[in-house]
């Protein structure tokens, strides 16, 4: 009648990113800590604390979030202020306030959303970073020599 299955499972089949796998927090909903979850998650209540997310994350609407969000894609219909990490697409949607800092491969914004924050997008990013600690770095050891 009930059938277990293990995470491991799940994984290889891709069963934990399937539409069937949707986690919902619903209107109406208050939550206050730490939401991790393997699979998609929808959130149209409030949450207050972080969210860290193997799938893809919507907030409708009517949610909110305070605090740090990591997921692998967004979609953003409401409220999100802290940070946001998306390893894939963010799309802001027209209905989209947010306040905090983006980090993420690829942004869509729609007409009409709202953001305020630092934003670091692309693959370049982090690369950048390096190659210029690492040519500040050179430039450190010719003063030495120098001296």
């Amino acid at each position: 009648m009930f059938k277990s299955t293990n995470q491991k499972d799940m994984s290889k089949t891709g069963e934990a990113h399937s539409p069937e796998k949707l986690n919902r927090i619903v209107s109406g909903t208050d939550i206050e800590g730490v939401v991790v979850s393997d699979s998609n998650i929808r959130i149209d209540g409030n949450v207050k604390g972080d969210i860290k997310v193997k799938g893809r994350l919507v907030v409708g609407s009517t949610g909110t979030i305070r605090g740090e969000v990591t997921c692998e894609n967004a979609d953003v219909e409401g409220s999100v202020k802290g940070k946001i990490t998306v390893n894939g697409l963010l799309s802001l949607k027209s209905t989209a306030k947010l306040d905090c800092d983006i980090v993420t491969k690829k942004l869509a914004i729609e007409p009409g959303a709202v953001f305020t924050g630092k934003c670091e997008m692309g693959g370049g990013v982090v690369k950048d970073f390096k190659q210029k600690t690492e040519i500040d770095g050179e430039k450190e050891k010719l003063r030495e020599a120098t001296r």
